[in-house]
């Protein structure tokens, strides 16, 4: 078995790599790949069709959309208190009988979901569901690191990357079509056969490795510290900065008591948290982690990576939708060359991971994304869908170049041992960005909305003779098809509002791709602070 060379941490981080940790035991790595990735393909799958089915839930459910909203914050409020603790939920339990448990609760809740008679029973279960799914990214991407050697893990991440990315890709359709042609209750009991087929992949093909048996033994022997305090502050930090920015353009910020209160206990909480965890022999979070150069610049670039992916992901199926008037399917077939050219790009940053310097991939990779953005930026109402699809494939042919590099590059430095927790903080960091991307994207949508159409209205004047010839015009086309001349020329009011609005939406997409653009930019100057990692002569073999 070849392994890197290097200096200092990353010696560490290469050459404490040992086949013993692996979980595949004497099986092919390789195998390992697509079983492990099975369920979280089955949690982006939900979510992405969840987003797309909310007005039904609403409807058949005799509820507001706002208050239906919540199927979908309560899942990430879950997900999100649970993602920083399941690297010590894994050591403490047991890697695979903790992966095991959480892909069985959520594929039970999600049987429950489909059943709910009632948007309480609901949301009951999409708590379930999120606490279940938060952590099992996070332990699948450590069982890699643990499975393949330093050389291999590019191609690996990528492998996984491939099979993963599936559930963004055909998310949208599926959940379009069910959206448009089915019950909603199928975008949850979907779940139940694919749950299964992971359950029984998984053991009868994952092994607990024998060094995991060991360190966990000895962390019981040495009596279980839990860091209960620590528990309480990490679910009141995520748990309402969820909910403060996921419901806060909706609430109108802190004109609302509700985001007023979680805002306080977010920075509260905070505040007490940092200085526990560091104090603490045993924290539940492993704050001085970030301490370590590569990790915490990787961290950072996960945070940005979850703005633009998740952030994007929501808002250009939006923006067809509201703004050209496509369907659910339709508006999710939009994304799916990008998916696909993500595929195709997998295989090659696998490749390229461990034989070029990573800092130049994950600084191409961005340079991609920021020159893709202002590509999005010169849309119009006057688009086709195959502007929309070729500008998401220049986006996504990139996203393989941060992601697999970028996961490999942050584990420079790090203990083998530490795998578990490194693989939930940087889960964190990327589903952290999400909800900001997510929440800064609506917010900026909205009030550059207003900006734009305000502008523009201050010109509709009957004082101006544009505004009343191009209402004349309106008004004599709509007499010509059959319009009342009585009712006409307030039709052909509504009719010119409804343009203002299209306009203004779409001029606020616009300013959000720009803004995002620029955010990119300056971002690539941290990639220069980041360690490279030796090439090594001999890739060697994954065993």
């Amino acid at each position: 078995m070849a392994t890197a060379t290097s200096s200092g941490g990353e010696r560490a981080g290469n050459q404490g790599w040992t086949p013993q940790r692996s979980v595949a035991g004497n099986r092919n790595p390789w195998a390992i790949v697509g079983v492990i990735s099975i369920a979280t393909f089955m949690t982006v799958l939900d979510t992405s069709i969840v987003n797309v089915a909310l007005d039904h839930i609403a409807g058949s459910l005799a509820v507001s959309y706002d208050e239906a909203s919540w199927v979908s914050t309560t899942f990430l409020i879950a997900s999100a208190i649970v993602i920083p603790i399941s690297g010590w939920l894994a050591n403490v339990i047991g890697r695979k009988r903790y992966y095991m448990g959480s892909v069985a609760l959520f594929t039970f809740a999600s049987f429950c979901c489909g059943v709910a008679p009632n948007l309480d029973l609901l949301i009951l279960a999409r708590i379930v569901q999120g606490a279940a799914g938060g952590g099992l990214a996070a332990v699948e991407q450590s069982m890699l690191v643990d499975t393949f050697a330093p050389q291999r893990r590019g191609m690996a991440f990528a492998a996984y990357g491939m099979v993963v990315i599936a559930g963004p890709i055909i998310g949208p359709v599926v959940g379009g079509w069910i959206t448009d042609n089915a019950s909603w209750q199928w975008c949850f009991l979907i779940n139940v056969p694919v749950g299964a087929l992971s359950l029984f992949l998984v053991n009868t093909f994952v092994e607990e490795p024998p060094a995991l048996k060991r360190e966990r033994e000895a962390l019981l022997a040495n009596g279980l510290k839990v860091d209960i305090i620590g528990f309480i502050l990490v679910g009141l930090f995520f748990g309402c900065l969820e909910v403060t920015l996921d419901r806060g353009q909706e609430d109108d910020w802190f004109a609302s008591s509700l985001i007023v209160a979680t805002s306080l206990v977010t920075v509260i909480s905070l505040m007490v948290f940092i200085p526990w965890e560091l104090t603490r022999k045993a924290p539940i979070v492993p704050i001085r982690m970030f301490g370590n150069r590569n990790f915490g610049l990787a961290s950072i670039f996960l945070l940005l990576t979850g703005v633009i992916i998740f952030g994007t992901t929501l808002f250009i199926p939006q923006l067809l939708q509201q703004v050209m008037g496509y369907t659910a399917t339709d508006a999710g077939l939009a994304l799916t060359a990008g998916g696909l050219a993500t595929i195709v790009a997998m295989p090659i940053s696998g490749f390229l991971t461990g034989r070029v310097d990573a800092r130049y991939l994950i600084g191409g990779s961005f340079l991609v994304q920021a020159l893709a953005l202002m590509n999005m930026s010169h849309f119009s109402t006057d688009m086709a869908f195959a502007n929309a699809a070729e500008a998401r494939v220049f986006q996504a042919v990139g996203i393989p170049f941060l992601f697999v590099p970028l996961t490999n590059l942050a584990y420079v430095g790090l203990r083998p041992e530490d795998s578990n927790q490194a693989s939930a903080m940087m889960n964190m960091a990327r589903n952290l960005g999400g909800t900001m991307g997510i929440s800064l994207v609506e917010t900026m949508l909205s009030r550059r909305q207003q900006f734009h159409q305000s502008r523009m209205t201050e010109t509709l004047d009957p004082l101006n003779p544009n505004y009343t010839a191009g209402l004349g015009r309106i008004t004599r086309a709509l007499v010509e098809h059959g319009q009342s001349v009585a009712a006409a020329p307030s039709e052909a009011l509504a009719t010119l509002y409804r343009s203002v609005q299209r306009q203004s939406a779409m001029l606020s997409y616009v300013d959000v791709f720009e803004i995002l653009a620029m955010v990119i930019f300056a971002s690539l100057l941290l990639v220069f602070l980041m360690r490279g990692q030796s090439t090594p002569a001999d890739p060697g073999t994954p065993k």
